[in-house]
């Protein structure tokens, strides 16, 4: 684990940072760059993206504050640049968050590789693009590597930090580094696939859901209601294979194996064939009109928002207990 003195190093080495692209995710970005006193230049063409982003950052600014992050003035350090090429003057790190477009992603990185210095870190929030697709036009991609958020990064932990190919380990390290400094929970991946891992595991989810509801075992509130009333809580304090370790008696997984192996392996062959086609998602819609869609999303987002940090703030207190008794 760093120590605050190593977090003040890595952000004062990326402390002028660019924001490519400022919709849901990188103007949550800027608010949690901002909130570490970096600096954050802001490109994107979008005409009214001025006000996107300063609207995210006092809708942010409740969240910053339950963390324990400065909320108030940090627009000083903050500024829009439409021009790519004055936007990259001096710049240490970029985060893009651009189209879900290889093509796009390629010719950005094309132009971006020569306006920056050589320590400069090149960050993506693709969650679908791999790194070596992405530095296909890259002369050196070896700073260039792909730092997938979870919704919303200024206040999920979780970040999927992805190498390419041609991506070098000290990247990798500063990578790692610098989002630690930012408060996230970076896990790198050992290869590159698609989709990357907390998608894979919420689209098998989804699938799942979407199955459930077409064959009318339940509503789509019921389904929420369902996991927010178990395997939700669970895995907010245990992952699926800690769960079942100590669900599976005193040699944990060894036994759950023993027993339920089998039994697994053979649920795994039978893949639900679910046709998401417009009447299946005209259900789904109406289901939730009729529920949960009754709020306003600015009301649910933030009542999630507040659930969110005190899950955060019950955990870090029970690590801290713990720490305490070791």
């Amino acid at each position: 684990m760093q120590k605050p003195a190593d977090h003040a190093a890595i952000l004062g080495r990326y402390s002028n940072t660019c924001i490519i692209g400022a919709g849901v995710i990188g103007a949550s970005w800027a608010a949690l760059f901002l909130a570490h006193g970096l600096k954050v230049v802001v490109n994107d063409p979008q005409p009214d993206i001025e006000n996107v982003v300063r609207t995210m950052l006092t809708k942010a600014g409740l969240t910053l504050k339950e963390l324990g992050l400065p909320h108030e003035g940090l627009e000083k350090n903050l500024r829009f640049e439409p021009d790519l090429e004055r936007a990259m003057a001096g710049i240490d790190l970029v985060q893009e968050n651009g189209p879900e477009n290889p093509e796009w992603k390629q010719k950005l990185w094309a132009r971006v590789e020569p306006l920056v210095p050589k320590h400069a870190l090149l960050l993506s929030s693709s969650s679908a693009r791999p790194a070596t697709e992405q530095a296909k036009l890259m002369k050196d991609g070896s700073r260039m590597l792909v730092g997938h958020p979870f919704n919303p990064p200024h206040l999920i932990p979780l970040v999927e930090v992805v190498p390419g190919e041609p991506t070098a380990p000290e990247a990798i390290a500063d990578a790692v580094a610098f989002y630690e400094a930012l408060g996230k929970v970076p896990r790198v991946l050992k290869k590159e696939i698609q989709g990357f891992v907390a998608n894979r595991l919420q689209r098998a989810i989804m699938r799942e859901s979407c199955y459930l509801v077409q064959e009318g075992v339940v509503t789509v509130d019921e389904l929420d209601d369902i996991v927010t009333s178990s395997i939700g809580l669970r895995w907010a304090v245990n992952g699926p294979f800690s769960s079942f370790h100590m669900g599976g008696g005193p040699k944990g997984l060894e036994s759950f194996f023993q027993h339920l192996g089998k039994n697994m392996a053979n649920s795994f062959k039978v893949i639900p064939q679910v046709e998401l086609d417009e009447k299946l998602q005209q259900r789904i819609i109406d289901q939730a009109a009729a529920s949960f869609g009754k709020t306003p999303i600015p009301q649910m987002e933030r009542m999630r928002d507040d659930s969110q940090l005190a899950i955060l703030h019950a955990l870090a207190a029970i690590s801290t207990r713990n720490e305490g008794q070791a």
